[in-house]
């Protein structure tokens, strides 16, 4: 533990750069800061040539080729590219339907929900108890045809991670496009665009130990996927993504997926195995813990926790040493319980006695452990201290 430093246990807001990432990025940011579009000399080819080097490395993250990966700012630009995108260029299609979860994340479920303006008709399915889509239920929506699916690959509150190749398979039988939310998946479990049968895919790099300000959208080659740009400029990112393209930060990207691909793995058991002694002292310490989701089907970082008794504002206001999440959407200075939670089953109160626990690549025995000691700590004082007021 770094001293005087809060424990970071929030990786599926963001998580540190790796410093090799940082290190790879460094040298076009003061060696080589040239245009990677300026093709004209040595130094935009230079910097072409490391962006190209990045997609290559990013599509093999997933499966993909190199002429797939179209870079973006972000997930949530590259899910709106996705979601819009697709709806604008098939409008005169016969197909209006487009499916999605009610625990997607925000961009997912606004962008679904802008195209009943554009003529679509939008369905938001709801999960089972533990987070996991109802197979039956989605086969009952594609009855009706159907432009686009829109599943997440790993849900940001709960780590629940769906069936995608299954999904993909019922989506391609009811004739379907696929898109798939990766953003919390990439880096934390394999991904296969061909098994998945995924047709667009999300990726952000600061979800993986990347930068933030980057990431990327895989569109489909064979059969060919199309899609509308959302803005217009000079055509780079094969005419979908106009603007020039920060080299350093797409470096970072590929460098980024590059150690994902080789560690990744290792990764998931260490995590896993710091995650399992910490929910088990927390449980020792705090009796009715209850964790949400389903415990198989998970990303190995993930502990979404309900705290019997206390509220979360609370419990973290208890803990300042630690950097949680209550997963909670706050609006107007309002917490309002979080709508995952509540399509999950979870009542208000539930909901607002929960919170996020993302471990990472970076967190170490010592910090899980301490991390245990200062909840259990600050969870028996609060209890006691509303026992004692009612």
């Amino acid at each position: 533990m770094r001293p005087n430093r809060p424990i970071y246990l929030d990786h599926h807001a963001t998580t540190p750069v790796d410093p090799r990432v940082l290190a790879a990025m460094r040298p076009w940011w003061e060696e080589n800061f040239a245009n990677p579009h300026s093709g004209e000399h040595a130094m935009g080819r230079a910097a072409e040539e490391a962006v190209e080097e990045a997609r290559a490395q990013v599509a093999a993250l997933v499966g993909a080729d190199a002429r797939e990966v179209v870079f973006t700012s972000g997930a949530t630009e590259a899910n709106n590219l996705a979601i819009k995108g697709l709806a604008r260029f098939h409008r005169e299609g016969e197909r209006r339907r487009v499916v999605t979860l009610a625990t997607e994340h925000k961009c997912v479920l606004e962008s679904v929900r802008d195209l009943a303006a554009e003529g679509f008709d939008p369905v938001i399915l709801p999960v089972r108890p533990d987070g996991l889509l109802d197979h039956d239920a989605l086969r009952a929506a594609l009855e009706v045809p159907t432009l686009l699916v829109s599943i997440m690959a790993v849900n940001n509150e709960t780590g629940v991670v769906q069936d995608l190749p299954a999904i993909g398979a019922i989506a391609k039988e009811a004739g379907a496009f696929l898109h798939t939310d990766a953003a919390q998946a990439a880096g934390r479990i394999p991904l296969d665009v061909e098994e998945m049968r995924a047709d667009l895919l999300s990726l952000s790099a600061h979800k993986m130990y990347g930068p933030r300000g980057v990431g990327a959208l895989y569109v489909r080659r064979r059969p060919r996927v199309r899609l509308a740009p959302l803005f217009s400029g000079g055509g780079q990112e094969r005419g979908l993504r106009s603007g020039t393209l920060p080299a350093p930060l797409v470096v970072g990207f590929g460098e980024a997926a590059r150690i994902a691909a080789a560690e990744g793995l290792l990764d998931a058991g260490r995590i896993r195995g710091q995650r399992a002694i910490l929910l088990e002292r927390l449980r020792a310490g705090i009796p009715g813990l209850r964790v949400n989701g389903d415990w198989e089907a998970r990303v190995a970082g993930n502990l979404n926790l309900t705290f019997p008794g206390v509220s979360a504002q609370a419990l973290m206001a208890a803990v300042p040493g630690l950097c949680l999440s209550t997963g909670s959407a706050c609006s107007s200075a309002e917490v309002a319980p979080s709508y995952v939670l509540t399509a999950m089953g979870l009542d208000a109160a539930q909901a607002g006695a929960t919170l996020r626990l993302g471990l990472g690549r970076f967190t170490s025995p010592a910090e899980a452990d301490q991390a245990a000691r200062m909840l259990c700590e600050a969870w028996s004082r609060l209890s006691t201290t509303q026992n004692a007021a009612e």
